[in-house]
């Protein structure tokens, strides 16, 4: 653990501590809000996926929206790479591929605040295969 030094390393601690909390709170109910996954397999890394998710906190975060943002493992999408799944409050999960920092303000604005479909969604036409 670092040493406090000053009253300004001390207001630093302090806010790491209350995001840290933030998270634990939200993680409880996760169903009652936003929800957002940021794949970080090897491809969407490569492809900027790190930046992707700290855009995606730092604008929820202006924007004042309620979300909890995590990291997943690869979603199938690699070529589509970075891919955000992102969950409404009881709706199903959309994924957005070939996220950019422009499209994060997008999908704030238009789909997570006024429910609007955009470009880019990957849609869901696998079905699984069935033992015989």
């Amino acid at each position: 653990m670092n040493k406090v030094k000053t009253l300004d390393d001390l207001r630093k601690m302090r806010e790491t501590l209350r995001s840290t909390l933030d998270i634990r709170e939200k993680s409880n109910h996760p169903e009652q809000m936003v929800q957002v996954r940021v794949s970080m397999a090897t491809c969407g890394i490569a492809a900027g996926a790190k930046e992707i998710m700290n855009y995606f906190i730092e604008a929820l975060d202006r924007e004042k929206v309620d979300a909890l943002v995590t990291q997943t493992g690869c979603m199938g999408y690699c070529y589509a790479e970075p891919t955000v799944e992102v969950t409404l409050p009881g709706k199903e999960p959309l994924v957005f591929g070939h996220v950019k920092k422009a499209k994060v303000d997008e999908i704030i604005d238009r789909y997570i605040r006024h429910g609007e479909l955009l470009d880019d969604i990957i849609p869901v036409t696998y079905t699984a295969v069935k033992p015989e």
